[in-house]
């Protein structure tokens, strides 16, 4: 039987190693002492015990310098493989370090996930490619309860909740209004209540636009009545111009539709929650990461 094999002690020092691998390129324990500004004595130390943690002679010292035995031209190859992971696992843990990498989780309501988000991330992912964004669409005060138990780090929210206790700013006007089918122009408001005596076109019950004018309509004790819910504002606005019923939508939103000059009647609201803004909130802890920092600059300087 062959002999067992000696236990070898893998507690191998990567200053060692380069140590190791400045001797072969300069020649001599000397020269690679004085590259690493270590003393010859202190140079020597190092490699005898690199030798004695890898069980076997390295090096064969002469006067004129050092050579490499078997052993040591073996462990040269596997150094350089070494020392090259460790300068790349410094490099990728170094962009964790700045917090400039990973995944943020940016929640929102309906108008800022589809109509006012969208235009504005590119930039952004472009510039951090080691970004990635966890972008839900959800009501306001979902978006309020998830930062407030950590489960996202920037929300957009409009302005009718209560923000009090996260950092907040004011960003961007995001007005309700009252879309109806026909050319007709009038600058005259309606209420929900008028509205509510037509029929809807909407967005899906769970999306974040339509939980909030539930919430509304139920304060008068009526709900809307929806002829159709569709999964997209385009899609509403659409189907508002060709008659199917009427819709209250952000009005940056309408403004941007084709259909707006033609076949569709855009009416201020009277009720006061139609007038609101949308504000960028993270946590305390949240916002001294160097990434929603970066996150949140860019979409107040974007908007």
């Amino acid at each position: 039987m062959p002999p067992p094999m000696r236990p070898v002690d893998f507690r191998l020092d990567p200053f060692d190693l380069r140590l190791f691998i400045a001797v072969i390129d300069t020649g001599t324990i000397t020269a690679a002492a004085q590259t690493l500004g270590l003393s010859l004595a202190a140079a020597s130390t190092r490699l005898k015990g690199l030798e004695a943690r890898v069980g076997t002679p390295l090096l064969v010292r002469t006067k004129s310098g050092a050579a490499l035995t078997d052993a040591g031209l073996a462990l040269t190859e596997h150094a350089h493989r070494i020392l090259s992971g460790m300068a790349s696992l410094h490099a990728d843990m170094s962009r964790f370090a700045d917090g400039l990498r990973g995944t943020l989780k940016l929640y929102g309501n309906t108008s800022a996930v589809t109509q006012v988000l969208p235009p504005l991330l590119g930039d952004f992912l472009t510039r951090h490619r080691a970004i990635d964004l966890d972008l839900q669409d959800m009501p306001s005060e979902a978006v309020l309860e998830a930062l407030r138990r950590g489960a996202c780090d920037v929300g957009i929210v409009a302005s009718h909740v209560d923000t009090q206790g996260l950092p907040s700013h004011r960003w961007v006007d995001d007005d309700l209004v009252a879309l109806l089918p026909g050319r007709q122009r009038s600058a005259k408001a309606l209420s929900l209540h008028q509205l509510l005596e037509r029929p809807w076109v909407g967005l899906p019950e769970d999306s974040g636009l339509s939980r909030f004018l539930a919430q509304q309509a139920r304060r008068g004790g009526r709900l809307p009545h929806y002829r159709v819910r569709v999964g997209s504002l385009e899609a509403v606005v659409e189907l508002v111009a060709a008659g199917a019923g009427v819709a209250i939508l952000p009005q940056r939103a309408v403004l941007r539709s084709p259909h707006t000059a033609t076949h569709l009647r855009v009416q201020p609201l009277q009720d006061a929650w139609a007038r609101r803004h949308l504000c960028v909130c993270t946590t305390p802890a949240s916002a001294e990461r160097p990434a929603v920092s970066a996150l949140v600059n860019a979409l107040r300087q974007a908007r």
